[in-house]
């Protein structure tokens, strides 16, 4: 019994862990006004980020079609795969999820979809959880339930260095209430039920690591510890201090991505971790 991993590009996972673990990620699109990008395929992490800071709008993604969900899942029922187990960016926050339930309705096979109820390095914990699993002979069964209660145990938080991108992309959920204030505060967010929502507010960008760090120390024990930012010129200094209170040698440092970069703004940095079952 063979069960594949199938996710989207907002999960952030790069490097040998994904060839490793045999697990396929179907990008989301990136526009900049009138050009279009496919995340990753047709725009790197770094071009994001300059084409951010030189563009006069604020981009926009836009989820993968059903079709190309459809063509992941057949590709491994094709080649032999039992199931195929499709982890997906929080639906709250993106129509990404609902095109891969979409394409499993078209596909004649074993296909599970699960929300992560979270975002980057959050939901990439939640499938590099998963994909190891399968990688040992776990069954669909067993590896949705891992799957499933890695989110729930899943945690993300990030201070922001802005709130205008996430104001304008209509992704602010309930920290409504920061927005009065956004020019005179530092506002970090709490994305652990997959919406966003204000977690609180620090008049300084160190105060607001600081919060952060000592958020950390709330959870007891924790694992998959996560360290992500977007091109935070501070992020030695925040890894360093989260040093004081959390196993950073056995960290991931993470930049995010087009996908969650183009709400989160730049100089955004935060973590995600799960509490240990």
């Amino acid at each position: 019994m063979t069960v594949r991993i199938v996710t989207d590009s907002a999960c952030d996972l790069r490097g040998e862990e994904v060839n490793e673990l045999s697990i396929e990620i179907v990008p989301l699109s990136i526009r900049f006004g009138e050009d279009e990008y496919i995340d990753r395929e047709q725009l790197t992490v770094e071009q994001f980020y300059n084409l951010l800071a030189d563009s006069e709008t604020l981009p926009e993604t836009a989820a993968p079609s059903p079709g190309a969900f459809a063509a992941a899942f057949q590709r491994h029922l094709d080649a032999g795969a039992s199931a195929v187990v499709c982890i997906n960016l929080s639906a709250a926050v993106s129509a990404t999820m609902q095109s891969a339930v979409t394409a499993a309705e078209t596909i004649n096979g074993d296909i599970r979809v699960v929300d992560s109820r979270s975002v980057t390095a959050g939901q990439g914990g939640i499938v590099l959880a998963a994909a190891r699993a399968a990688a040992q002979g776990a069954s669909a069964d067993e590896v949705v339930a891992i799957a499933e209660s890695a989110a729930e145990r899943t945690h993300v938080f990030g201070a922001l260095d802005t709130l205008e991108n996430l104001q304008k992309g209509g992704r602010i959920g309930n920290a409504q209430a920061l927005l009065g204030s956004m020019l005179s505060i530092k506002p970090i967010i709490d994305i652990s039920s997959g919406t966003v929502e204000e977690a609180g507010k620090q008049r300084t960008r160190k105060k607001s690591l600081v919060w952060l760090r000592d958020k950390l120390t709330e959870y007891g024990e924790i694992e998959n510890l996560a360290i992500m930012h977007g091109q935070a010129p501070d992020i030695d200094d925040f890894v360093a201090m989260l040093g004081d209170v959390a196993d950073i040698d056995n960290a991931r440092v993470e930049v995010i991505g087009p996908v969650v970069g183009t709400h989160g703004g730049p100089r955004v940095i935060g973590f995600s971790f799960m509490v240990k079952a």
